[in-house]
């Protein structure tokens, strides 16, 4: 992802130079550079043209590549039981949920969710000063990838939380209402992390009506 991405910033600030506004969506950049190199008044040297043809090439094959891991990935969490169970959970998607299975597996090896989000960085470090608490981020232990993944699936649950009217929406909605919007996204984070463990741990579906508390 990071190669493809830049690989794409690089095509971008390249035909800058020439005045040409490149599209940021992947695909959309990919449509409009053969459209450029077909242009013969577009001002682009024969020179630039080679390089821009090397670069389209090696974006195309790392997108191309990106959309078949997905593929695999969108199969192989079909196939899992739990990864289909872990998938009724908003914010987790094939890709949360296979992640989430290979760095944990069975997960009884925490006793209780939250050990299991602590493991994974998503409990607030603490520290305390003249007899007052104070949070200073999240403590950042565990596999990187799957916490970023969590909550980066929190913030889009939170996009859609503000249109919603259920117990969990409501619950996130209020610690956006006093706190800044990625403490928020990181507090849905461990929840999902804690729902995550018992639904794992117990064989369970997700219960919507207990995930507020």
């Amino acid at each position: 992802m990071e190669q493809r991405n830049a690989k794409a910033n690089r095509i971008r600030g390249l035909t800058s130079d020439y005045g040409i506004v490149a599209p940021r969506e992947i695909v959309q950049l990919r449509r409009a550079v053969p459209v450029w190199l077909e242009d013969i008044n577009c001002g682009l040297s024969d020179r630039f043209r080679r390089l821009l043809v090397g670069l389209w090439e090696d974006l195309r094959s790392l997108d191309d590549r990106i959309h078949e891991l997905d593929r695999e990935i969108a199969e192989l969490a079909a196939s899992d039981p739990v990864a289909r169970r872990l998938q009724q959970l908003r914010g987790v998607g094939p890709m949360v949920a296979t992640a989430l299975i290979a760095t944990v597996g069975n997960a009884r090896q925490f006793a209780n969710g939250r050990q299991m989000a602590a493991s994974l960085g998503l409990t607030p470090k603490q520290n305390s000063s003249g007899g007052k608490e104070r949070l200073l981020g999240i403590s950042k232990r565990g596999d990187a990838y799957v916490r970023c993944l969590l909550i980066h699936g929190a913030r889009a649950m939170i996009q859609m939380a503000r249109r919603r009217t259920d117990a969990l929406s409501l619950w996130v909605m209020r610690i956006v209402s006093k706190r800044h919007p990625n403490v928020a996204a990181v507090a849905l984070a461990n929840k999902t992390a804690r729902i995550a463990w018992a639904m794992i741990t117990r064989g369970t579906d997700y219960q919507p009506e207990l995930a507020a508390y």
